[in-house]
This record gives C-alpha cells, sequence and structure tokens, in this order.
C-alpha cells in the first residue's frame, strides 16, 4: 500500500509540475491521439527525466501530450528501431548493461510485448529476422589481451536475445587503430559496418580514409575491409552513414570531419578531403571507382552530417556550412538528394536555423520516394514534426508535441 500511495503522489506531483510548465507558456492539456505512429518525448519540465512514448493518428497536423499521457521508459539515454513490425526501446547504460523494451501498438496503443537487459551497445539495426547490436571499445585493451567487439544478436520474432559472440576489433583497420563502428548495416547477405579509426579519444593518424568491414551474418566473421581513399570515413559517431536503395546499390556518405589531437586535447579536422557520397554496387565488395558525388561542390559550400532514406534512390539530407563543421555538429538545415542523379535541392518551408535548438536523428519516412517526416525542436521551447515532400523539396509544418522535446518518430502497422 505505502508504495502504490508513494508512486500515486510522484504521478500526480509530476502532472502538477507539467501542468504548471503549461500554465506558464499558456499551453493547453491534449488528450490522447491513440494511432500507430510512435513518437518518443524528452520532457522539459522535470530535468533528467526519461522519455516518455506517445501514440499519433497522425504526423501531418493535430497535437499530442505527454501531460497525463505516454508510456515512461526505464532510464535515460533511450534509443529506438523498428524491425518486424515492433518497436525496440533501447537504453545506453553508460557502461552499465541497459534495459531494453519492446512494444506493439493495439487499436492505437503501445502494448508492451518484452523487456530484459542486454549489454550497452555502440551500434545496432535490424539484419534477417533479428536486431544485430555491437558493443565497441573505445581503448586498447591495457593487459595485453585481444581488444574486441561484442555482438549480441536479438530475435524480432521472439523479442529475445538468441545469440551473442566476439571478433577482434583491429583487423579491420588494418594500421593498429581500432575500426570504432560508426554504425552497421544489412547490405544482401552481409553486415556492412563502416568505421572510423581512433588511437586515443577518437583521435586518428588516418583522416584520408574510408573504411568498411564486411561479416558474414549469422555468425559475424569477419571477411574482409572496402578502403577508399577518396573521402574521409563514412558516417558520424553514432550516425548511420550508409543507404541501400532499391536495386541492392548502397551509398555511403562522408562528412570529412576525421580529428586528431596533434595540436590540442579537444583535436582539430584534419581530414582534406570533401564531404561526398560514395557507392558500392549490389553484389559487390569494393568501391565503384566510377561514381563520386561531390557533396560539397553540388551543394555550393555544405557538408552532409546525417540522412533519412524515402527511397527511389532518394535521402533528405541536414545540411551544415563547411566553415562550421563539426566532429558532432548536426546540421539544420535540410535538402533532398538524389544518389543517382547527383543532385542536391534545399529544402524550403523548414524552420529558420536560427530558431532551431535541435533536429531529431531518429526520423521516419513511408519509403516512396516521396515524403519524410522529420522532428524539430525549436529554441522557443516549441516542438513539431515537419513534413517534407522530396518533389517539390518544401516542407510544411505538421503535429504539434507538447510537453518536451522529440527524439524519434516511428510507425508501426
Amino acid at each position: 500500500m505505502k508504495t502504490t500511495i508513494t508512486r500515486t503522489l510522484l504521478a500526480l506531483a509530476f502532472v502538477g509540475v507539467l501542468s504548471s510548465c503549461q500554465k506558464k507558456y499558456d499551453r493547453e492539456v491534449i488528450p490522447e491521439n491513440p494511432g500507430n505512429y510512435i513518437i518518443a518525448v524528452s520532457p522539459t519540465a522535470i530535468a533528467s527525466k526519461a522519455d516518455y512514448l506517445v501514440t499519433a493518428s497522425s504526423l501531418e497536423n493535430g497535437a499530442v501530450s505527454i501531460v497525463g499521457n505516454g508510456v515512461e521508459q526505464d532510464g535515460l539515454y533511450r534509443y529506438y528501431v523498428t524491425a518486424k513490425n515492433k518497436f525496440f526501446s533501447m537504453l545506453y547504460g553508460q557502461g552499465s548493461p541497459g534495459a531494453v523494451t519492446v512494444y506493439g501498438v493495439a487499436d492505437g496503443k503501445l502494448k508492451k510485448l518484452n523487456d530484459f537487459t542486454s549489454a550497452t551497445v555502440q551500434a545496432f539495426a535490424p539484419v534477417n529476422d533479428d536486431i544485430l547490436m555491437v558493443k565497441v571499445p573505445r581503448r586498447l585493451a591495457a593487459d595485453g589481451t585481444p581488444t574486441v567487439y561484442e555482438w549480441y544478436r536479438v530475435s524480432a520474432e521472439t523479442n529475445a536475445e538468441v545469440a551473442k559472440g566476439t571478433t577482434d576489433a583491429i583487423i579491420p583497420s588494418g594500421n593498429g587503430e581500432i575500426a570504432h563502428f560508426s554504425w552497421i548495416k544489412q547490405v544482401g547477405n552481409k553486415v556492412f559496418a563502416p568505421y572510423f579509426g581512433i588511437y586515443a579519444n577518437f583521435f586518428t593518424r588516418y583522416p584520408n580514409e574510408a573504411g568498411i568491414a564486411v561479416f558474414s551474418y549469422p555468425d559475424m566473421k569477419y571477411e574482409k575491409t572496402i578502403k577508399d581513399t577518396r573521402t574521409s570515413f563514412i558516417g558520424r559517431y553514432f550516425t548511420d552513414g550508409l543507404g541501400v536503395v532499391e536495386n541492392g546499390d548502397c551509398y555511403a556518405f562522408s562528412s570529412s570531419v576525421a580529428m586528431d589531437g596533434l595540436t590540442s586535447a579537444e583535436g582539430k579536422l584534419t581530414s582534406t578531403r570533401p564531404s561526398a557520397i560514395t557507392r558500392i554496387k549490389s553484389g559487390t565488395t569494393e568501391f565503384d571507382q566510377t561514381y563520386f558525388f561531390n557533396f560539397e561542390e553540388v551543394s555550393k559550400g555544405y557538408v552532409i552530417t546525417n540522412w533519412l532514406n524515402i527511397g527511389s534512390g532518394k535521402f533528405i539530407a541536414n545540411m551544415e556550412p563547411v566553415a562550421t563543421k563539426g566532429a558532432y555538429v548536426v546540421g539544420k538545415r535540410l535538402a533532398v538528394v538524389d544518389v543517382v542523379a547527383k543532385t542536391v535541392t534545399p529544402v524550403t518551408g523548414f524552420a529558420d536555423p536560427a530558431t532551431i535548438s535541435s533536429i531529431t536523428t531518429t526520423n521516419y519516412s513511408p519509403l516512396d520516394g516521396k515524403t519524410g517526416y522529420i522532428g524539430v525542436n525549436l529554441l522557443d521551447g516549441s516542438t513539431y514534426v515537419y513534413k517534407v515532400d522530396a518533389l517539390t523539396s518544401v516542407a510544411t509544418r505538421g503535429l504539434k508535441v507538447e510537453g518536451g522535446l522529440i527524439t524519434a518518430i516511428q510507425y508501426l502497422k
């Protein structure tokens, strides 16, 4: 009884704080809006509060709120992935094991299917019928033992861990540095893992090369490394730099943000290569030397920092001016990128970069070649989902989210 009362009082206190915050900003409590879109929201009324998951019936209009609504997650720093029509909520435990909760949607509401504890990982993605997760080392083993990746397979059918193992983290680079995965991706029947080399503090002595470690699946045996010296490394820290299009070709972007600690402890950008997109043709494990898309040149002075695959060889990309690029800078301008035609078309109608606090990095597209939905958190405290029409390169403000910042947008059937 004491526990029940305590929980009730805490819940009422939380709602009270949110309500107070709403009155301050003249916001109204918005009822739940059940649907098949899932939006992760980090509360702004209480510091260090875990995400809430809410559902919505549309991303193009209306409003949703976490006030008296939504499913609170267990712990801070959550990351999300969808596979086999299930939503996986993963805790980044900062070195400690983290909780993983699996959800479905029934009658427009979240339904918890399972939860379990797994190691904190730095890369994860759907592969076949699984979620593959990889814990990536950040420093060489001090005692001289092998420096290894730890990988885990979670079945998206049974919602439980089914296998785990290790594999060497130094061999893929071929130069003595740790091959730190920026992300992982299923390409054909292989797992591609683009990486940036690190010898310490995320610094590399090899800023002008891109590398992708190739693994067999499901045994995760290292097979080879694909290398290219026309760009710097692919993707960015915790950022997926690979996109697979309908014919099986794989495209890779580089932001050209490799760093070294030659002059200061904070590091300095050292790559002399442009931000660019390269290609690996379907069924091959080599970079296509006949294809090179100089993003900086075509965009007239921008680098690509992230992208959302929307189908038909098109992506909605985040851009940042070359002059202000950085290893962890997420561009606040959008463009429609056609990797086949090698075009960059700036998006109009989007929020002014000067008004943006942050842009959601886990966004949603139905992969129709036309539409993407991007979460935007504004400096004035308001939060929206924008719909981007790739045919016109115009963004339209859509769903309003009350009570916090959008951290992810996904969809379940």
